[in-house]
């Protein structure tokens, strides 16, 4: 697809008055319910779907496909963030009517370091195509890892400061409580962190993690730089919304892992399909309307699955609260009603 330079302006201006918007409507700090959260997931995705389909009336159809198909990946990938950005908030125990403001900065900050990802993918790229070799091996092993981490028994119940992140705590200093929606304060005479500016380059720069396996991703199923940055933006801006309304949900869904294990392997698979063909070797390529369909299908089926097991582990647990309850009964049963 050829993007001009005023598109790639006008595009990032309105990605940013999009963020703007966002962030004038939840500039007050508060406790976000369940509903305001559905409706402006309801509305980022409605966002995404109108894009989409105007790039299949100005780029056509290989266009929209392709940023249709990035477009879910990032965002079922982002739905794994969220169980690490829980994590998060418990570690730096963030008062809840402050949660939307550290996720709305936090995302812009993990956007604009996926941007320079992005950028530097696009260019290596088109510099060597042999990359999509590393790209697809490297897909084909996170999925392993994946299913390797969700066959254990033990859940991850912490979470551990990045080397970044630490030695700019040691450099600048923290404060040791939340002062409303202040980044910084002074004590003492020098300028230190709040809590509330650590957690927020928390959320930003461990995303960086995630953009390791989702960047490759998204390039197995599309080369357009311009299709992989709105695909990447789109995804993470609905991220805050998304965080609210199944913050509650995410125990639920325990084999999103084996599901994002299948598509990351999938596109692994993909890429290195594509760089044999770009090498010159005749082997069939995966064509867009099918990675659409494989990717949908695996995230219903591993909803539809993960429901079902979370729901029949809940009534065996429940069972189990039931028998002591139930023996309990019995031994104050009275003597003589036995013997009757």
């Amino acid at each position: 697809m050829d993007v001009s330079v005023t598109l790639w302006v006008v595009t990032i201006l309105g990605l940013s008055a999009l963020i703007a918007i966002d962030f004038f409507i939840g500039r007050k700090p508060h406790d976000v319910s369940v509903k305001e959260a559905g409706i402006w997931t309801v509305v980022w995705i409605v966002l995404a779907a109108l894009f989409g389909l105007g790039l299949l009336v100005f780029g056509g159809s290989q266009a929209s496909g392709e940023f249709f198909a990035g477009y879910i990946t990032e965002k079922s990938l982002s739905v794994d963030n969220l169980f690490v950005f829980v994590l998060i908030m418990a570690k730096f125990a963030v008062p809840s009517h402050l949660q939307q403001r550290v996720l709305l900065v936090g995302v812009v900050i993990a956007l604009v370091l996926r941007t320079i990802f992005i950028a530097a993918g696009a260019a290596i790229i088109a510099s060597f195509s042999w990359v999509f070799y590393i790209f697809g091996a490297f897909l084909i092993y996170t999925a392993w890892k994946l299913i390797q981490e969700a066959r254990k028994d033990e859940e991850e119940d912490d979470w551990e400061e990045n080397r970044l992140l630490k030695s700019i705590e040691k450099k600048f200093g923290v404060a040791d409580r939340y002062h409303d929606t202040k980044l910084f304060i002074r004590v003492n005479g020098k300028r230190v962190l709040t809590p509330l500016m650590v957690v927020m380059l928390a959320i930003g720069t461990t995303d960086i993690l995630f953009a390791l396996d989702s960047i490759p991703a998204i390039f197995g199923l599309t080369q357009d730089p311009y299709i992989v940055f709105t695909a990447n933006a789109f995804a993470l801006m609905g991220l805050r919304q998304l965080y609210f309304l199944i913050g509650g949900l995410l125990k639920k869904l325990v084999h999103l892992s084996y599901g994002l294990s299948v598509i990351l392997g999938f596109i692994g698979v993909k890429l290195v399909l594509h760089a044999l063909h770009e090498s010159g070797v005749h082997v069939p390529e995966i064509s867009i309307p099918f990675s659409l369909a494989f990717i949908g299908g695996v995230l219903v089926i591993t909803t539809i699955t993960s429901l079902i097991a979370s729901k029949k582990q809940e009534k065996l647990e429940q069972q189990e609260k039931q028998k002591p309850q139930e023996a309990e009964k019995s031994d104050r049963t009275p003597k003589a009603d036995i013997e009757a």
